[in-house]
């Protein structure tokens, strides 16, 4: 791997992250495991950043892909498109948006700049509400939306953001108080901060924060802001693109934890959808899709080939109830993380839903956030067989664990134990 490292070193951007002290080269996969360019297995408790989520090298997908390039891989949005309205047919049903429109990107980057030029253009507003510790991509516009700091590169910005409370329930002024009053202070901010400004086009916000360490707030908290936004006219915009598709088991939809005043007016998606192969998109109802008074195309987005794939993975994901797993096996996960986690001074918190757990690691006996420690126990679940991931708004200090959809109860436990024993070794 040295000689790749060194090549890579030489010809990509010194910011493009890479995971260990010797980093791997992933050659291939099978269901839930992957293997290194030296014939390492490992368990896959991160599917390429949410990425992965039914197995690694579905056949149903794979199928598709093959039989849609031997037929036809490019065409562009400036033609009927098959694959394409099939797989937004489905995915306009399954978005709960009434009369809804979708428009395919290439990525969740893309997907939230293409929400934000909807939200803008449709409110003539330039002004957007962000929750604090959020990630919505790397564009120029999406890291002027982004709250957290580890990613927001620049100060500059097409947008005038606004932070708002309520994206982690465990930090920050309102941390101490019961569910209810946290949502009552934070609506409380948030009519606050509206009362200073005027005209704003759109909230966003992730259900649970990814980047941000998978943190969340209670349940209803958007319910409720969904009052106060509607009473000004604010468009709420719901950053589905690593909450989406069953992965909180409890949910299709990260937002449906908070559907008692309906659906979002739009909804962005990306990562598990394709499977690994690049689609992201935007779902809206008609007014606001329809709003855009200039020409606009996609010449990648929505391509015969990934549309196949999409519609592979989606239908595979239904057929055989993979948030149900994500419920079950995910449930099973997490109780046996936090019985970990008790036993670790170094472990703050476990959190999340369904596949998509986070685990908080401080200095013993501190709030203060410990990425050392992150970093050491990424290392050591590597060396066990065991990939992971890491963020947090804290100095990258949460363990971030988000296995394929599919994973097993015996995997589930298996990863556990590999996990178990490096929190030990710090």
């Amino acid at each position: 791997m040295t000689h790749l490292y060194d090549r890579h070193k030489a010809v990509i951007p010194d910011w493009i992250a890479l995971y260990y002290k010797q980093p791997i080269e992933l050659t291939h996969g099978e269901g839930r495991h992957v293997w290194d360019a030296d014939g390492n297995r490992y368990l896959d408790f991160f599917g390429g950043i949410l990425t992965t989520m039914t197995v690694h090298a579905l056949p149903e997908v794979t199928k598709a892909v093959s039989e849609q390039a031997g037929r036809m891989i490019h065409s562009s949005t400036l033609y009927l498109n098959r694959p394409m309205v099939e797989l937004a047919e489905r995915v306009a049903t399954l978005s709960g948006i009434p009369d809804a429109r979708v428009f395919f990107t290439t990525s969740g980057t893309e997907a939230n700049d293409t929400a934000l030029l909807l939200a803008t253009g449709y409110r003539s507003s330039n002004q957007i509400l962000a929750m604090r510790n959020s990630y919505h991509g790397r564009s120029f516009s999406a890291v002027s939306i982004t709250g957290n700091r580890g990613w927001s590169t620049t100060s500059l910005s097409p947008l005038q953001t606004l932070y708002v409370h309520g994206g982690v329930r465990t930090r920050g002024p309102y941390a101490q108080l019961s569910d209810a009053q946290f949502i009552e202070a934070c609506v409380a901010d948030l009519e606050d901060l509206l009362g200073q400004t005027r005209g704003v086009a759109a909230l966003i916000a992730e259900p649970v924060q990814g980047v941000g360490g998978f943190t969340s707030p209670p349940d209803g908290l958007y319910a409720a802001f969904r009052e106060v936004l509607d009473r000004h006219g604010i468009l709420w915009i719901s950053d589905e693109v690593q909450t989406g598709w069953g992965r909180t088991g409890d949910h299709f939809w990260g937002w449906q934890a908070h559907a008692e005043n309906g659906p979002p007016d739009i909804v962005t998606f990306a990562k598990g959808i394709g499977n690994g192969m690049s689609i992201g998109g935007v779902v809206a109802r008609s007014e606001i899709m329809n709003s855009l008074d200039a020409n606009s195309i996609s010449t990648f987005g929505g391509s015969p080939i990934t549309m196949a794939a999409g519609v592979a993975n989606l239908s595979y994901l239904l057929e055989h109830d993979l948030q149900g797993n994500a419920r079950r096996v995910g449930g099973l996960l997490l109780e046996r993380l936090r019985a970990i986690g008790a036993s670790v001074p170094a472990v703050r918190e476990v959190r999340g839903r369904g596949l998509m757990a986070g685990i908080e690691l401080v200095r013993p006996g501190t709030d203060e956030a410990n990425p050392d420690a992150a970093a050491a126990v990424l290392e050591a679940a590597r060396e066990g067989g065991l990939l992971l991931g890491k963020g947090g708004g804290h100095n990258t200090s949460v363990l971030r664990i988000a296995p394929p959809l599919s994973l097993t109860v015996a995997e589930a436990e298996e990863g556990a134990a590999i996990l178990e024993r490096a929190l030990q070794a710090i």
